[in-house]
């Protein structure tokens, strides 16, 4: 099949110049310009694949902690009649586990060190329902926790923090006191701790400790579990539940889901990905308007073709698909070898990113201020498609200008003085 001589012409135009001295510095140019964009769109894919990699695996790692809804007393009590609140909740066909417990901060002390905790009372038999902490913590640390027995289970950075471990003792300061003819004097409680967990989620490593729900409630005196911990089939219809369950359970409760509980974190995640698509988008245009250059140079270079060209008969029209023909080209060239670059570095992230850090003695991410300790990658087809479009409409829109140039050189002024 006859290829369109516009398109052949355009593809010679585009391989030309390695071999003659007197086109060499335009093909470097094009070079350039291709390189520009590859680079441009492999780094677009890596950065939004290392960003949806980011917010996946803190949200996994928040969520084998945080549960997808939470069902509290409005006035931070004792909720009435627990056992009918979880049988209400189960008969959602989207809840899968239900457990209850109760949340307060606290002081945790041992010897001159104290730090500040969330302290949760648990249901050991439950929680594996509605949490991972079953599988992050120390083999048998849940069951350890007995009524009466006042064990705890630490955090493995808080447990670090207050240099202890399995079998000593720490001292628990519960807020609010109780009034003696002395004046107020907290209350204490000796706790000993019995395991450790490490969900990879630095904030709660580092200030979360549990203990059983019972012993939870004489500690802050409280009748019973101040609220109900759900777990859900599908994580992405915790809002949508949360109104059901609003509308459904009898009495007035303060029901709140892991989205509207993390919204601050995740908006941001979301406002800096589409910033940096956005700035990143930038270096491609850069790259992709570097295309003007080269066909500008092109053009003036083969001034003497295209006055040939159109004494025979070719029509402007044809002259400028030339031109874009060749920019189109670059551009082509230089997105694939950027897509195939940029997903090659995003699907091995895990591997190049340890050997960068063993080879510099460096840690790129550290736990305590990006939450997790390795790089996570996770391409998306809904980012990698909408860069790889702009980065070719970009391409073509760069050569329209330089080949209407080109189609309106007058043939007689070129061939002048040829």
């Amino acid at each position: 099949m006859q290829l369109p001589y516009e398109l052949q012409l355009g593809w010679r135009y585009t391989r030309a110049g390695r071999a003659t001295r007197r086109n060499g510095f335009i093909s470097f140019i094009s070079g350039v310009s291709m390189l520009g964009i590859a680079l441009g769109v492999a780094a677009l894919i890596i950065v939004l694949s290392v960003m949806n990699g980011f917010q996946k695996e803190v949200r996994d790692r928040m969520l084998g902690v945080v549960s997808h809804i939470e069902i509290l007393s409005p006035d931070g009590q004792a909720l009435q009649d627990i056992g009918a609140v979880m049988q209400d909740a189960r008969k959602n066909p989207q809840v899968v586990g239900v457990a209850p417990f109760i949340a307060t901060q606290a002081l945790l002390a041992r010897g001159e060190d104290m730090k500040g905790v969330l302290v949760r009372g648990i249901d050991p038999a439950l929680e594996p329902e509605v949490t991972d902490l079953a599988t992050t913590a120390q083999k048998g640390a849940l069951s350890r926790l007995v009524p009466g027995g006042f064990g705890i289970v630490l955090g493995s950075d808080l447990a670090r923090s207050l240099f202890v471990r399995e079998g000593d003792t720490v001292t628990l300061i519960a807020p609010g006191g109780q009034v003696t003819p002395a004046g107020v004097v907290p209350r204490l409680k000796q706790f000993t701790v019995v395991g450790t967990f490490e969900t990879g989620h630095y904030e709660y490593d580092s200030s979360l400790a549990m203990i059983h729900d019972q012993d939870a409630a004489k500690v802050f005196r409280l009748e019973g579990p101040s609220g109900v911990r759900l777990k859900l089939k599908d994580l992405n219809q915790a809002r949508e539940v949360a109104d059901q369950l609003a509308g459904t359970l009898p009495g007035n409760f303060l029901i709140r889901d892991w989205t509207r509980q993390n919204r601050t974190w995740f908006a941001a995640v979301q406002v800096e990905k589409r910033m940096m698509f956005i700035i990143l988008t930038l270096i491609v245009a850069v790259a992709a308007f570097n295309l003007v250059s080269t066909l500008v140079m092109t053009v003036t270079d083969k001034r003497a073709d295209i006055a040939i060209l159109r004494t025979l008969g070719a029509t402007p029209k044809s002259i400028m698909g030339v031109f874009v023909v060749q920019g189109a080209m670059v551009g082509v060239i230089g997105t694939l070898a950027g897509l195939g670059l940029g997903l090659l570095v995003a699907c091995n992230i895990d591997v190049i990113v340890p050997a960068l850090e063993r080879l510099f003695h460096a840690s790129f991410l550290p736990k305590d201020i990006y939450l997790i300790n390795r790089m996570p990658s996770d391409p998306q087809s809904s980012d990698i498609v909408p860069i790889t479009v702009i980065s070719l409409i970009l391409a073509f829109f760069a050569t329209l200008y330089p080949s209407w140039r080109a189609s309106r050189v007058n043939p007689a002024e070129a061939l002048r003085y040829e």
